[in-house]
């Protein structure tokens, strides 16, 4: 087993950021180094304000206050980094591609491509590769042959290492996983270079959490994992529509089979849809395999989830237009919450926006309050769907600090995000200041269907007729 000194990640991201900052605070011996071409995203790591860090995690900022300057280092001078280190993680994006051969299914892997020809480029002494951006099955052979045809001499061990983070709980995720997966060469040198790794994690974790596994086995675990917790979302969403039509209580449902030992209660929450950067990109991909293996049914069977995901997103937004009287041109609309879930600043495949967009196409005036998204990440997330102009998209939707400002005039109020203020608020206050009749379409079902309307509101919870 080697002695690592040195760690370099490649990608200060929301994976590469988190997980680094919580490997430098539990090996103060090693010299933790993040490293990414984006100047102002290092800058934003860098920043003497911690609440100006590019990623919202309940308790990084301490971690990153503690570590920051001692062994934990953020730069954007990757070559150094990478010709330092005995172990460099790759954490870069890796988008579905918009383009070409798997368009809109298959993961985009020029970044990590391009992370490996660097890598082989630098590279003067032997070193671990650790991928752990969420990638198709299949990548760390891409990334060896890449390395192993360098003519440099080095010895390149190359391990997966997928993360399994929740946003908004990330850092407890890190402190107190459930599992750690190192997939790695069934060869002396690559059960050395699991070892190494697995050594960094014991720091913290017992061993019995540390699983070590083959490559591929590691890839697809990582997959797999998300589109079983994203088909239990799906499946309670269908039931939620179900349950609309039949008095039936989803809530209930939800208790009723949750409460069965073999079931669980977990995931089993009805809402608008689930989004974030993981669950619909790694279902695609695993289709995006099934396909290319000529596994056509269970190709069928996974993509089910994404249609459920998507029909229960574009449901919402026609029982809005449907309540108010087939029409929303002009009439003002809030939305509560952008972020795709509580406790964070991602926004990447909320389901706000497709509502957004849907509503915007039947020329509804939109106001938007989040108490942790941009207006730039809002007006970023519509112009990339490209239904229409920037300029249009500014015209139609605000975005607003102030959520008892925003509800004034409003003909109804969309929640979207399971913010913990939501509940809080004095919605008497906001009941006076609406247009009558006031809704309230509450897509994460955060309030009391009896008290809302004991203060007057048309009250609309998924799952509940």
């Amino acid at each position: 087993m080697k002695k690592v000194n040195k760690i370099c990640c490649i990608g200060a991201g929301y994976v590469g950021g988190p997980t680094m900052s919580v490997i430098a605070s539990q090996c103060p011996e090693i010299t933790v180094t993040v490293v990414d071409i984006n100047q102002s995203r290092i800058d934003q790591w860098n920043d003497s304000d911690l609440d100006n860090l590019p990623v919202y995690e309940p308790g990084l900022k301490e971690i990153v206050e503690k570590t920051r300057g001692k062994n934990l280092f953020f730069s954007t001078e990757v070559d150094k980094a990478i010709d330092e280190a005995e172990i460099i993680f790759i954490s870069v994006n890796t988008p579905t591609k918009t383009y070409g051969k798997g368009k809109g299914q298959a993961a985009d892997l020029k970044f990590v491509e391009l992370c490996a020809r660097n890598i082989a480029k630098v590279a003067k002494s032997d070193k671990i590769v650790v991928e752990k951006s969420t990638l198709p099955v299949r990548t760390a052979s891409a990334i060896k042959s890449i390395l192993e045809n360098t003519g440099n001499g080095v010895k390149f061990e190359i391990l997966s290492n997928p993360e399994f983070l929740a946003e908004g709980t990330a850092v407890e995720d890190l402190l107190k996983a459930d599992r750690v997966l190192i997939g790695g060469d069934e060869t002396a040198s690559g059960q050395e270079a699991k070892d190494t790794l697995s050594s960094i994690y014991a720091h913290w974790l017992p061993k019995e959490r540390i699983l070590q596994t083959n490559v591929w086995s590691s890839e697809l675990s990582k997959l797999v994992a998300n589109a079983f917790l994203a088909q239990r979302v799906s499946s309670i969403n269908a039931i939620s529509a179900l349950c609309e039509r039949t008095d039936a209580n989803v809530a209930e449902v939800s208790r009723a089979i949750g409460t069965d030992s073999r079931i669980g209660p977990k995931f089993l929450n009805a809402s608008v849809g689930f989004g974030g950067s993981c669950f619909q990109k790694d279902i695609l991909n695993l289709v995006y395999i099934s396909r290319s293996f000529g596994l056509t049914e269970v190709a069928d069977y996974w993509e089910q989830v994404i249609i459920m995901n998507d029909y229960q997103k574009r449901r919402f937004a026609e029982n809005i237009i449907s309540t108010l009287y087939n029409t929303v041109s002009g009439k003002k609309i809030v939305f509560f919450g952008w972020a795709f879930k509580k406790d964070t600043n991602d926004t990447r495949e909320s389901a706000a926006i497709n509502i957004a967009d849907a509503l915007l196409e039947e020329k509804a005036e939109i106001v938007v309050y989040d108490p942790k998204v941009s207006a730039e990440r809002i007006y970023a997330d519509l112009d990339y769907l490209d239904t229409r102009s920037p300029e249009e998209n500014r015209k139609l939707l605000t975005v607003v600090t102030d959520s008892m400002d925003a509800v004034q005039d409003a003909h109804a109020i969309a929640i979207l995000t399971e913010w913990d203020e939501f509940k809080n608020y004095d919605w008497d206050t906001i009941f006076e200041k609406m247009l009558k009749p006031a809704f309230v379409f509450d897509g994460r079902r955060l309030l009391s269907k009896e008290d809302m309307e004991a203060k007057g509101f048309q009250y609309y919870k998924i799952g509940q007729s």
